[in-house]
């Protein structure tokens, strides 16, 4: 088929690379702006194998719409989608358009999907190809796809290890199954949806007297991104590599937020009931480095 591509990063090349192998011509691709870091992956992969490349900040505009639409495409495919997508290029294609999402819809709509499924404690995720409407994550399913969340997951390992390569797969069959004429348009149950909002500085924040199992849930659903945080000497420092272990300590009547232990395994600290270790910090303005190497010292409170 006759494909339009709008998406970024890593994934996105990823699912362009994969759709060209399998014979799809590629007729444009849509882009995030480059970046400080260098040149967007998706873009630059794209000029690579010579498909025409738009990088607009605001897919709204009226210019990205009309280049959009003189590409006569037969159905669009969005590759790991931040902007607003107005209905003028949904609806574009001859066939539509169909997205991807890092969550079983309708549950975990939104644009930290991944975090909030490890933060509220959900056993399993998964992903969705849908068919995206005029509202945020609520249109038709085309096909779902499920995974485990482990205990010790995080954000990296559940998206790059499973959501990632499951994804660019999904997004394969997807097209497969509109070009036979058999894609799905089941509608997404309201009564089971749940809608959360970026997960930032001020969702990611620690309060230590929270449960033990609450404390390792937030902050591996923040690793690596945005980073849960506490304060330490005054400073915001984030932590990362969050392990529960068993509360062998006789110091339970320590406030939350005690650092009992600093060794080669990690920072210990006091929780609401229990203890909690993190393998690594991230001071502010300076880089990730082990516990051990962050001069925290036993005995000191964090987030005060």
């Amino acid at each position: 088929m006759r494909l339009a591509i709008i998406g970024q990063s890593a994934f996105g090349k990823a699912a362009l690379e994969r759709l060209v192998t399998d014979g799809h011509e590629v007729a444009g691709v849509f882009a995030a702006p480059d970046g400080r870091r260098g040149p967007e992956p998706l873009a630059e992969s794209a000029r690579e194998m010579g498909v025409p490349v738009w990088q607009y900040s605001r897919m709204r505009d009226a210019e990205c719409v009309a280049a959009f639409r003189k590409l006569n495409a037969d159905l669009c495919v969005m590759a790991y989608v931040t902007d607003i997508v107005p209905m003028e290029i949904i609806e574009a294609p001859a066939l539509g358009t169909i997205q991807y999402h890092p969550s079983l819809l309708p549950k975990h709509r939104g644009p930290s999907s991944i975090n909030w499924a490890i933060i509220n404690g959900d056993a399993r995720t998964g992903l969705t190809i849908f068919w995206p409407d005029a509202g945020l994550d609520t249109g038709p399913i085309l096909l779902q796809r499920e995974v485990e969340i482990g205990p010790e997951d995080t954000v990296g390992s559940l998206y790059f290890d499973h959501l990632f390569p499951m994804g660019v797969d999904a997004l394969v069959d997807s097209v497969a199954l509109v070009q036979s004429g058999n894609a799905p348009r089941t509608p997404q149950d309201e009564s089971l949806a749940t809608y959360e909002s970026w997960c930032g500085g001020a969702e990611s924040e620690i309060d230590w007297s929270r449960p033990t199992a609450e404390l390792h849930n937030l902050i591996r659903g923040c690793d690596p991104q945005p980073g849960a945080w506490t304060t330490w000497r005054g400073e915001r420092m984030n932590v990362y590599g969050s392990r529960v272990l068993a509360d062998e300590s006789t110091e339970s009547a320590k406030m939350p937020g005690t650092v009992l232990a600093v060794d080669g395994s990690g920072m210990v600290v006091r929780t609401g009931d229990g203890v909690v270790s993190v393998g690594r910090v991230r001071v502010v303005r300076g880089g990730k480095v082990a516990a051990a190497e962050s001069g925290v010292v036993a005995g000191e409170v964090l987030g005060v």
